[in-house]
Formats: C-alpha cells, sequence, structure tokens
C-alpha cells in the first residue's frame, strides 16, 4: 500500500487520480505536481518508483497546504467568521447552507423536517383555514 503524506493511495488508479485522494489535490494540482516530479501521468499507483514517491512527497510538502494544515486554517477560519458575528458566521453555528442555496424545499434534513412519506413532515397549521 503506498502512503503519501499519510494517506493511503490506491494501487490500482492511475498516480494523476491517486493523488486526488489527498485533501488539497485535486486533478488540475495533482497533473501539475506530477509534472514537476517528471512521473507519466498514466503510470499505475502500484508502478511508481520510491524515488519518485519521494520527490511528489517533497513537491507537496514544500509547496502547497494540504491534509491537517489546511483542515487547521480552514476551522480557523470558520471559527473568525463565528466570533465576529457575520452572516456567513451565523449560519455556520445555526448548521444551515452558507453560500446562499435555498432553505424552503432543499435542506430539510439540516432543519429536522424530514418526510418519510407525503405530508408527513408538515408542520400543522394552528387553525382551520
Amino acid at each position: 500500500m503506498l502512503r503519501i503524506l499519510g494517506v493511503n493511495i490506491p494501487e490500482e488508479k492511475r498516480i494523476e487520480f491517486a493523488l486526488t485522494y489527498i485533501k488539497g489535490v485535486g486533478l488540475f494540482l495533482s497533473r501539475k505536481i506530477l509534472d514537476e516530479a517528471g512521473v507519466d501521468l498514466n503510470k499505475r499507483a502500484k508502478d511508481v518508483t520510491s524515488e519518485e514517491v519521494g520527490k511528489i512527497q517533497r513537491i507537496i510538502e514544500s509547496k502547497y497546504k494540504v491534509e491537517g494544515e489546511l483542515r487547521r486554517i480552514i476551522m480557523m477560519n470558520i471559527k473568525r467568521l463565528k466570533e465576529i458575528g457575520c452572516y456567513k458566521g451565523i449560519r455556520h453555528s445555526k448548521g444551515l447552507p452558507v453560500r446562499g442555496q435555498r432553505t424552503k424545499t432543499n435542506n430539510r434534513t439540516v432543519r429536522g423536517n424530514v418526510r418519510r412519506t407525503t405530508g408527513s413532515g408538515k408542520i400543522k397549521s394552528a387553525g382551520k383555514t
């Protein structure tokens, strides 16, 4: 099993797709890293030599924020938004969608209004209309 930065990389996948299992590395960045390291994109992860793995790891560690460091930065940003009390911070603390998605119909599970059958999750009105 191939490990890069503490992440298990699937051996049967091509290395360009296998690197995307690392948080913070997408397909574009994966291709850029492999190009810089001089590794063929079509190689399977199991066929990559230990020297190439070392090159890839050094490039990722030196130039990019990934895994634990990236998670910590994201958490600190969310914490800052909550502390200053901005709209996005309030939405984060309430556990609601932050980026302007509609909430009337599409996020029932977040609001706790789960409908198992038609009409079962509707909030009943107080009086007869």
